[in-house]
This record gives C-alpha cells, sequence and structure tokens, in this order.
C-alpha cells in the first residue's frame, strides 16, 4: 500500500514473507528504509494509524496519513 503522510512524504509498504518491508517513494525511484520496523502483527487496516503514530510530530492542524489509491 502506498502512504501519503501528512503531504510531506509518501511512502509504500509492502508485505515480504512474515514481515512488512518500507519504502520512501521519490520521483523515478522507490527507497528502503530498514530502520523504519513495523511489527509483524499489525494487521494491514492498522498500517496507516502505526505510521501517524510514528510520525505525528510532523503532522500540522487537520492533517494525517492516508492510503493512496493503486492507479
Amino acid at each position: 500500500m502506498k502512504l501519503d503522510v501528512y503531504g510531506r512524504l509518501r511512502l509504500e509498504v509492502l508485505r515480504e514473507g512474515d514481515a512488512w518491508v518500507v519504502f520512501r517513494l521519490e520521483p523515478g525511484k522507490r527507497i528502503a528504509i530498514p530502520e523504519l520496523a513495523i511489527p509483524a502483527d499489525v494487521p494491514p487496516g492498522e498500517v496507516a494509524t502505526f505510521i501517524d503514530d510514528l510520525y505525528h510530530e510532523m503532522s500540522g492542524p487537520g492533517q494525517g496519513v492516508r492510503v493512496i489509491p493503486d492507479d
């Protein structure tokens, strides 16, 4: 799933085996973020909430983490 984090950055979170893998999306590339570890037991429907909990200091009034629909 792709996430827009407060309009400041975009992430792609993928399930690979028993683990979540996170990438930062930049124009024309995808950069792995191995230091951002999402526990394996976080269900897909709660990944955006987990990211929001990690990055909430970046948010402004009314901003949130939203799932970007697939094209």
